[in-house]
Protein backbone atom coordinates (compact mmCIF):
# COMPACT_ATOMS: atom_id res chain seq x y z
CA UNK A 1 0.00 0.00 0.00
CA UNK A 2 1.24 3.15 -1.66
CA UNK A 3 1.35 5.91 1.30
CA UNK A 4 0.73 8.43 -1.74
CA UNK A 5 -2.95 7.18 -1.84
CA UNK A 6 -3.73 7.16 1.65
CA UNK A 7 -1.91 11.29 1.12
CA UNK A 8 -5.20 11.50 -1.26
CA UNK A 9 -7.81 9.36 0.54
CA UNK A 10 -6.95 11.99 3.51
CA UNK A 11 -7.05 15.32 0.71
CA UNK A 12 -10.53 13.99 -0.58
CA UNK A 13 -11.90 13.59 3.24
CA UNK A 14 -10.40 16.80 4.18
CA UNK A 15 -12.03 18.95 1.26
CA UNK A 16 -15.25 16.74 0.65
CA UNK A 17 -14.42 16.86 -3.30
CA UNK A 18 -12.68 14.72 -5.73
CA UNK A 19 -12.37 18.25 -7.83
CA UNK A 20 -10.54 20.48 -4.72
CA UNK A 21 -8.37 16.99 -3.99
CA UNK A 22 -7.43 16.50 -7.87
CA UNK A 23 -6.35 20.22 -7.64
CA UNK A 24 -4.49 20.19 -4.34
CA UNK A 25 -3.02 17.55 -5.14
CA UNK A 26 -1.90 18.10 -8.41
CA UNK A 27 -3.13 15.15 -10.10
CA UNK A 28 -6.51 14.88 -12.32
CA UNK A 29 -9.10 13.89 -11.11
CA UNK A 30 -9.64 10.47 -12.89
CA UNK A 31 -6.26 9.92 -11.15
CA UNK A 32 -7.73 10.43 -7.59
CA UNK A 33 -11.08 7.78 -8.53
CA UNK A 34 -8.16 5.44 -9.37
CA UNK A 35 -6.30 5.64 -6.14
CA UNK A 36 -9.54 5.82 -4.30
CA UNK A 37 -10.68 2.99 -6.20
CA UNK A 38 -7.42 1.10 -5.46
CA UNK A 39 -7.96 1.11 -1.61
CA UNK A 40 -11.03 0.43 -1.66
CA UNK A 41 -10.42 -2.98 -3.05
CA UNK A 42 -7.36 -3.37 -0.45
CA UNK A 43 -9.72 -3.10 2.20
CA UNK A 44 -12.92 -4.74 0.93
CA UNK A 45 -15.47 -1.68 1.51
CA UNK A 46 -16.88 1.07 0.00
CA UNK A 47 -14.51 4.20 1.49
CA UNK A 48 -16.73 7.39 0.35
CA UNK A 49 -19.94 7.85 -0.47
CA UNK A 50 -21.56 11.52 -1.78
CA UNK A 51 -23.57 13.50 -0.12
CA UNK A 52 -25.27 16.14 -2.41
CA UNK A 53 -21.94 18.04 -3.80
CA UNK A 54 -19.88 16.87 -1.06
CA UNK A 55 -17.81 13.37 -0.29
CA UNK A 56 -17.53 12.16 3.02
CA UNK A 57 -15.78 9.21 4.56
CA UNK A 58 -18.16 6.04 5.12
CA UNK A 59 -17.89 4.37 8.65
CA UNK A 60 -14.96 2.17 7.49
CA UNK A 61 -13.37 5.10 5.95
CA UNK A 62 -13.14 7.16 8.70
CA UNK A 63 -11.24 3.99 10.29
CA UNK A 64 -8.82 4.40 7.45
CA UNK A 65 -8.92 8.02 7.65
CA UNK A 66 -7.36 8.01 11.70
CA UNK A 67 -5.10 5.78 10.48
CA UNK A 68 -3.63 7.38 7.45
CA UNK A 69 -3.21 10.22 9.57
CA UNK A 70 -1.03 8.26 11.96
CA UNK A 71 1.26 6.76 9.33
CA UNK A 72 1.91 10.37 6.94
CA UNK A 73 2.33 11.96 10.17
CA UNK A 74 5.01 9.32 11.06
CA UNK A 75 6.52 9.45 7.78
CA UNK A 76 6.89 13.30 8.16
CA UNK A 77 8.01 13.37 11.45
CA UNK A 78 10.63 10.42 10.13
CA UNK A 79 12.09 12.92 6.98
CA UNK A 80 12.38 15.85 10.11
CA UNK A 81 14.14 13.70 12.32
CA UNK A 82 16.59 12.63 9.85
CA UNK A 83 16.59 16.49 8.65
CA UNK A 84 16.77 17.69 12.65
CA UNK A 85 19.76 14.91 13.07
CA UNK A 86 21.79 16.67 10.35
CA UNK A 87 21.66 19.55 12.11
CA UNK A 88 18.67 21.20 9.88
CA UNK A 89 15.00 21.93 11.11
CA UNK A 90 12.44 21.75 7.86
CA UNK A 91 9.43 20.01 6.84
CA UNK A 92 5.94 21.33 6.64
CA UNK A 93 3.63 23.09 10.14
CA UNK A 94 0.41 23.86 10.03
CA UNK A 95 -1.17 25.78 13.18
CA UNK A 96 -4.19 27.85 13.61
CA UNK A 97 -5.24 30.43 15.90
CA UNK A 98 -7.94 32.61 17.30
CA UNK A 99 -7.90 35.78 15.62
CA UNK A 100 -6.43 37.78 18.42
CA UNK A 101 -3.38 36.01 18.56
CA UNK A 102 -3.52 35.29 15.21
CA UNK A 103 -3.41 38.81 13.73
CA UNK A 104 -1.70 40.64 16.89
CA UNK A 105 1.09 38.34 17.83
CA UNK A 106 1.47 35.46 15.73
CA UNK A 107 2.79 37.37 12.82
CA UNK A 108 6.03 38.70 14.17
CA UNK A 109 6.64 35.15 15.92
CA UNK A 110 6.58 33.28 12.68
CA UNK A 111 8.69 35.65 11.37
CA UNK A 112 11.27 35.40 13.56
CA UNK A 113 11.09 31.51 13.23
CA UNK A 114 11.52 31.73 9.33
CA UNK A 115 14.56 34.08 9.80
CA UNK A 116 15.90 30.99 12.13
CA UNK A 117 14.40 28.22 10.03
CA UNK A 118 14.36 29.48 6.47
CA UNK A 119 12.97 26.05 5.17
CA UNK A 120 10.23 25.27 7.23
CA UNK A 121 7.17 25.77 5.04
CA UNK A 122 4.49 27.19 7.91
CA UNK A 123 1.29 27.63 7.42
CA UNK A 124 -1.32 29.78 9.93
CA UNK A 125 -4.94 29.36 9.62
CA UNK A 126 -7.11 32.16 11.34
CA UNK A 127 -10.46 31.63 12.38
CA UNK A 128 -12.67 32.19 15.16
CA UNK A 129 -11.97 29.11 18.50
CA UNK A 130 -14.68 26.75 17.99
CA UNK A 131 -13.98 26.50 14.22
CA UNK A 132 -10.06 26.35 15.18
CA UNK A 133 -10.64 23.64 17.59
CA UNK A 134 -12.64 21.38 15.27
CA UNK A 135 -9.57 21.66 12.47
CA UNK A 136 -7.16 20.32 15.58
CA UNK A 137 -9.41 17.52 16.44
CA UNK A 138 -10.44 17.00 12.31
CA UNK A 139 -6.07 16.78 11.86
CA UNK A 140 -6.03 19.95 9.91
CA UNK A 141 -3.65 21.47 11.96
CA UNK A 142 -1.10 20.00 14.49
CA UNK A 143 -1.22 22.79 17.25
CA UNK A 144 -4.09 25.57 18.05
CA UNK A 145 -3.24 29.05 19.67
CA UNK A 146 -6.42 29.86 21.40
CA UNK A 147 -7.62 32.57 23.55
CA UNK A 148 -10.77 30.20 25.31
CA UNK A 149 -10.54 27.84 28.16
CA UNK A 150 -12.34 24.36 26.68
CA UNK A 151 -13.05 22.11 28.92
CA UNK A 152 -12.44 19.31 26.38
CA UNK A 153 -10.57 16.13 27.81
CA UNK A 154 -9.59 15.41 24.21
CA UNK A 155 -7.08 18.37 24.47
CA UNK A 156 -4.06 19.36 26.33
CA UNK A 157 -3.31 22.89 27.16
CA UNK A 158 -0.60 24.62 27.46
CA UNK A 159 -0.07 28.28 29.08
CA UNK A 160 1.92 30.91 26.80
CA UNK A 161 0.74 34.13 27.69
CA UNK A 162 -1.34 36.82 30.35
CA UNK A 163 -4.08 38.83 27.71
CA UNK A 164 -5.51 41.36 29.65
CA UNK A 165 -9.58 42.35 29.00
CA UNK A 166 -9.99 46.06 28.93
CA UNK A 167 -13.29 48.26 28.49
CA UNK A 168 -12.21 50.12 25.29
CA UNK A 169 -14.31 53.90 24.65
CA UNK A 170 -13.80 56.91 22.63
CA UNK A 171 -11.77 59.82 23.82
CA UNK A 172 -15.03 61.85 24.30
CA UNK A 173 -17.12 58.96 26.54
CA UNK A 174 -18.45 60.01 29.86
CA UNK A 175 -15.67 57.78 31.47
CA UNK A 176 -12.52 59.33 29.55
CA UNK A 177 -10.74 60.27 33.04
CA UNK A 178 -11.45 56.88 34.85
CA UNK A 179 -8.36 55.37 35.69
CA UNK A 180 -9.92 51.42 36.09
CA UNK A 181 -13.98 50.75 35.92
CA UNK A 182 -15.70 48.21 37.68
CA UNK A 183 -17.31 45.28 35.93
CA UNK A 184 -20.61 45.44 36.93
CA UNK A 185 -20.89 49.42 35.80
CA UNK A 186 -20.61 48.42 32.01
CA UNK A 187 -23.68 45.96 31.90
CA UNK A 188 -26.16 48.67 30.84
CA UNK A 189 -23.88 50.39 28.87
CA UNK A 190 -24.48 50.04 24.85
CA UNK A 191 -21.53 47.17 23.74
CA UNK A 192 -20.28 46.00 20.40
CA UNK A 193 -19.08 42.43 20.65
CA UNK A 194 -17.92 39.63 18.75
CA UNK A 195 -19.89 37.60 17.11
CA UNK A 196 -21.08 33.78 18.96
CA UNK A 197 -17.87 31.12 18.73
CA UNK A 198 -15.51 34.01 19.10
CA UNK A 199 -13.12 33.32 22.35
CA UNK A 200 -12.97 36.89 23.55
CA UNK A 201 -17.01 36.59 23.69
CA UNK A 202 -16.83 33.09 25.59
CA UNK A 203 -14.56 34.24 28.08
CA UNK A 204 -16.31 37.40 28.52
CA UNK A 205 -19.36 35.12 29.35
CA UNK A 206 -17.05 32.79 31.63
CA UNK A 207 -16.26 36.10 33.90
CA UNK A 208 -19.73 37.03 34.16
CA UNK A 209 -20.61 33.82 35.43
CA UNK A 210 -17.67 33.77 38.24
CA UNK A 211 -19.12 37.46 39.23
CA UNK A 212 -22.57 35.45 39.42
CA UNK A 213 -24.10 37.65 36.43
CA UNK A 214 -25.71 36.99 33.59
CA UNK A 215 -23.99 37.18 30.04
CA UNK A 216 -27.85 37.38 28.61
CA UNK A 217 -28.16 40.52 30.69
CA UNK A 218 -25.69 42.77 28.53
CA UNK A 219 -26.75 45.60 26.49
CA UNK A 220 -25.24 43.92 23.21
CA UNK A 221 -26.34 46.98 20.10
CA UNK A 222 -23.87 45.21 17.50
CA UNK A 223 -22.28 42.01 17.01
CA UNK A 224 -19.53 41.81 14.36
CA UNK A 225 -17.18 39.79 12.63
CA UNK A 226 -13.81 41.40 13.00
CA UNK A 227 -12.30 43.31 15.78
CA UNK A 228 -11.78 45.74 13.19
CA UNK A 229 -14.94 46.56 12.47
CA UNK A 230 -15.74 46.87 16.34
CA UNK A 231 -12.97 49.73 16.91
CA UNK A 232 -14.19 51.35 14.02
CA UNK A 233 -17.98 50.74 15.85
CA UNK A 234 -16.59 52.87 19.12
CA UNK A 235 -14.96 55.35 16.71
CA UNK A 236 -18.65 56.40 14.80
CA UNK A 237 -20.37 56.21 18.45
CA UNK A 238 -22.41 52.73 17.95
CA UNK A 239 -21.04 51.28 21.26
CA UNK A 240 -18.20 50.64 23.98
CA UNK A 241 -16.67 47.31 23.67
CA UNK A 242 -14.26 44.48 26.38
CA UNK A 243 -11.31 43.57 23.93
CA UNK A 244 -7.40 42.48 24.83
CA UNK A 245 -5.76 45.59 25.50
CA UNK A 246 -3.43 44.29 22.25
CA UNK A 247 -6.39 45.16 19.98
CA UNK A 248 -6.50 49.28 20.77
CA UNK A 249 -3.10 48.96 21.81
CA UNK A 250 -1.91 51.23 18.75
CA UNK A 251 -5.00 53.28 18.92
CA UNK A 252 -4.65 53.84 22.31
CA UNK A 253 -0.72 55.34 21.99
CA UNK A 254 -2.18 58.05 19.39
CA UNK A 255 -5.23 58.31 21.62
CA UNK A 256 -8.17 57.48 19.22
CA UNK A 257 -9.76 55.47 22.05
CA UNK A 258 -8.95 54.71 25.49
CA UNK A 259 -8.02 51.61 27.25
CA UNK A 260 -9.86 51.22 30.56
CA UNK A 261 -8.87 48.44 32.52
CA UNK A 262 -10.83 47.05 35.31
CA UNK A 263 -10.57 47.10 38.91
CA UNK A 264 -9.17 44.84 41.75
CA UNK A 265 -7.19 42.19 39.88
CA UNK A 266 -8.57 43.50 36.40
CA UNK A 267 -9.82 41.04 33.79
CA UNK A 268 -7.27 38.69 32.70
CA UNK A 269 -7.11 35.43 30.39
CA UNK A 270 -4.51 32.52 29.40
CA UNK A 271 -3.78 32.11 25.88
CA UNK A 272 -3.09 28.66 25.46
CA UNK A 273 -1.45 26.58 23.40
CA UNK A 274 -3.65 23.39 22.37
CA UNK A 275 -2.54 20.25 20.81
CA UNK A 276 -4.86 16.57 20.99
CA UNK A 277 -4.39 14.53 23.69
CA UNK A 278 -1.47 11.62 23.91
CA UNK A 279 -0.28 13.86 20.34
CA UNK A 280 3.50 13.91 20.11
CA UNK A 281 4.71 16.74 18.68
CA UNK A 282 6.52 16.52 14.76
CA UNK A 283 10.44 17.71 14.95
CA UNK A 284 9.75 20.90 13.61
CA UNK A 285 6.34 21.76 15.76
CA UNK A 286 7.73 21.11 18.94
CA UNK A 287 10.82 23.49 17.55
CA UNK A 288 8.12 25.90 16.99
CA UNK A 289 6.52 25.40 20.20
CA UNK A 290 10.10 26.37 22.47
CA UNK A 291 10.25 29.56 19.70
CA UNK A 292 6.74 30.22 20.65
CA UNK A 293 7.84 29.88 24.56
CA UNK A 294 10.44 32.37 24.39
CA UNK A 295 9.22 35.06 22.13
CA UNK A 296 6.33 35.24 23.94
CA UNK A 297 8.13 36.13 26.91
CA UNK A 298 9.49 38.94 25.05
CA UNK A 299 6.35 39.85 24.01
CA UNK A 300 4.67 40.18 27.51
CA UNK A 301 6.84 42.92 27.70
CA UNK A 302 7.42 44.85 25.00
CA UNK A 303 4.75 46.07 23.59
CA UNK A 304 4.29 49.81 24.97
CA UNK A 305 3.82 53.19 23.59
CA UNK A 306 6.67 54.86 22.61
Amino acid sequence: MEIRRLEVFCKVVDLKSFTKAAEASYLSQPTVSEHIRILEETFEGKLLERHGRTVRPTAVGKVLYDYARRIIQLKDDTFQAIETFKGEVSGQLVIGSGNIPGIYMLPSIIASFKNRYPSVKLTLKISDSTDILTKLMENQIEMAILGADFPDNRLELKHVFSDEFVLVVPPDHKWAKKKSINLKDVLSEPLILRERGAGSRLTLAKKLESLGLDFKTLNIVAELGSVEAIKQGIKAGIGISIMSSMICRDEACQKKLLCIPFEGDGFKRDISLAKRKHHVFSPVADEFYRHLQMEMEKFQHAKKCS
